[in-house]
């Protein structure tokens, strides 16, 4: 079976009411990122975090999966899709899509600060101060902060060199190591952009730009594939 591998961003999952962290003015929510996003931001006001990240799951709990969402898990039945994202919500999974790399962590996860292996689902919305693994060490969330090393990098690239198709789609692709992601695929392989706003990168021999929102574009690119599959 073919492989198609999909890179989405915070595009995706505007479309099913899931505020896209940072403004124009590079805050989150009205915080500065490394107030929020940083191991120093941590060390400095827990608290802080800890909050900034229940009103997230809050916002998310309730979301549901848009069209792109769904199309890309019904091409399960064409293709072995891999989503690798940089989003931290699971309306992925909530799609039904079953290969999927977070690449910047799961916001419904805890993690331990003692010992990173040790990773627990969230029930409901809370992760407070005194929340402890097996250990007894204090539980963080399971995002990947800035400074902080990418583990999830390595699967993703294995899997962009390994594809037939590949897609980019609701990304700016000003963040790394994620936006790096395209250099590892090969020139023969048709490269799909779906977004409002194309952004910049460099010419590529098989390059669709679907200049929409994730819905539509998903959908047309959907087409497309099913209809190459088909000769």
């Amino acid at each position: 079976m073919k492989k198609l591998v999909v890179l989405t961003g915070a595009g995706i999952s505007a479309e099913s009411g899931i505020a896209t962290f940072r403004d124009a003015n590079g805050l989150w929510e009205g915080h500065d990122i490394m107030e929020v996003a940083s191991p120093e931001g941590w060390k400095k006001n827990k608290e802080l975090v800890l909050d900034f990240y229940n009103q997230r799951r809050r916002a998310c709990l309730n979301a549901e999966p848009n069209a792109a969402h769904l199309i890309l898990a019904e091409l399960e039945n064409d293709l072995e899709v891999t989503i690798v994202t940089q989003n931290v919500d699971d309306l992925h999974e909530k799609a039904g899509s079953t290969r999927i790399i977070h690449l910047h962590g799961e916001l419904f996860k805890s993690q331990s600060t003692i010992d990173p292996r040790l990773v627990y689902p969230i029930e409901g919305t809370e992760l407070n101060q005194g929340d402890t693994c097996e250990r007894g060490s204090q539980l963080r969330p399971f995002i990947v902060w800035f400074g902080e090393a990418v583990p999830m990098m390595a699967a993703a690239i294995s899997a962009a060199k390994e594809a037939d198709f590949f897609a980019i789609v609701g990304t700016s692709l000003l963040v790394y190591p994620a936006a790096g992601l395209i250099d590892y695929v090969s020139e023969v392989v048709p490269l799909f952009i779906v977004d409002p706003k194309i952004p910049q990168i460099p010419a590529a021999p098989r390059l669709i730009k679907l200049e929409e929102a994730a819905s539509t574009g998903v959908a047309k690119m959907a087409d497309m594939l099913r209809s190459w599959l088909n000769e």
